[in-house]
């Protein structure tokens, strides 16, 4: 029913292409089917792209029986662990050519595509499906086994949880653009930022609200920001902006303005209010950067010292 797949050696529905010396990632789209279809000869399946659980991360789970359970007891076809998964909390059943999300009367619920789903919901082609800190895709279609693959391409560089890149990218990116910006003579600038007394929100409303937190507050982020602008998840609530070609004080202002807009921002999680605010530290690239770990130590350190003098608030490096 399941098979381990690792990230090596997969080939992946994606290339480089080359322009102006700057070498780009181009990924083919994933088609998306309307619920009710089911690709002929089958081959459905879901695919582990969040986990907190890492020998789960990437796994390929095929649909072919119906109802297919998941849950944190052992009778489950696949078992989940934590607390905010049910004994048993869904399962996947197949009517009519189509494959259906049911919730088994779960405490905390089922959602797809981040919304609570009630007692059922008809699966489409790439749907998201969260069982407590666990996020899996729908596959479906003729291309299964390519979608797949690209799957577990786009989890080297993005974070399933919050759509921002992974700090591996992020470093990779920062690499480069140091390269270009010292060749052409151009400003750099980092923003790292973090979200206040995290923790606390974890400890007293839960980790899934956490997790709503943290993909609210990328959200938010990602549509603050321009497309040649790096955005990446650094480490659990701590996130960074790589921003080419911006000088320290335009660096400032966005900081300021994310800093507000956090702020300002309704986080609501089952009907409960969540107050959220973010210290951030801003760096500008200097001669004295070897490499990009200086230019993340510099920009990290006035988040610390945003942290120490009262938190949100904003910190920029003199």
């Amino acid at each position: 029913m399941e098979g381990t797949v690792t990230l090596e050696g997969c080939s992946f529905a994606a290339c480089s292409v080359s322009g102006d010396g700057d070498e780009k990632t181009r990924v083919t789209a994933i088609v998306q089917k309307p619920p009710g279809e089911v690709s002929p000869g089958g081959g459905d399946c879901l695919v582990v792209i969040y986990t907190k659980e890492p020998t789960l991360l990437g796994k390929r789970f095929v649909l072919d029986m119906s109802p297919l359970r998941i849950g944190r007891g052992p009778e489950n076809h696949i078992v989940l662990e934590g607390d905010s998964v049910s004994r048993r909390h869904v399962h996947f059943e197949q009517r009519n050519n189509a494959w259906y999300a049911v919730d088994d009367g779960s405490t905390n619920g089922t959602y797809v595509n981040d919304d609570q789903i009630g007692r059922e919901c008809a699966l489409a082609n790439g749907d998201r499906v969260k069982v407590g800190p666990t996020i899996f895709k729908y596959l479906s279609g003729q291309d299964v086994e390519s979608q797949y693959h690209e799957e577990i391409y786009r989890m080297t560089i993005i974070d399933g949880l919050t759509q921002a890149h992974v700090k591996r990218y992020l470093l990779e990116s920062l690499e480069k653009e140091i390269i270009r910006a010292r060749r052409h003579q151009r400003d750099m600038c980092l923003v790292m930022f973090d979200i206040d007394h995290f923790k606390r929100i974890n400890d007293t409303q839960g980790h899934l609200a956490g997790d709503h937190v943290l993909k609210e507050l990328a959200r938010l982020v990602q549509a603050r920001i321009r497309r040649d602008e790096v955005f990446a998840r650094y480490g659990g609530e701590e996130f960074a902006l790589l921003l080419p070609e911006t000088t320290l004080e335009g660096a400032s202002q966005l900081a300021h303005d994310l800093r507000q807009r956090v702020e300002e921002a309704k986080f609501v999680f089952q009907n409960e209010r969540i107050n959220v605010t973010v210290s951030i530290g801003v760096a500008k690239l200097l001669e004295s950067h070897r490499s990009g770990l200086d230019l993340i130590r510099d920009s990290d350190e006035r988040l610390y010292e945003a942290k120490r003098s009262g938190r949100n608030r904003v910190v920029v490096a003199k």
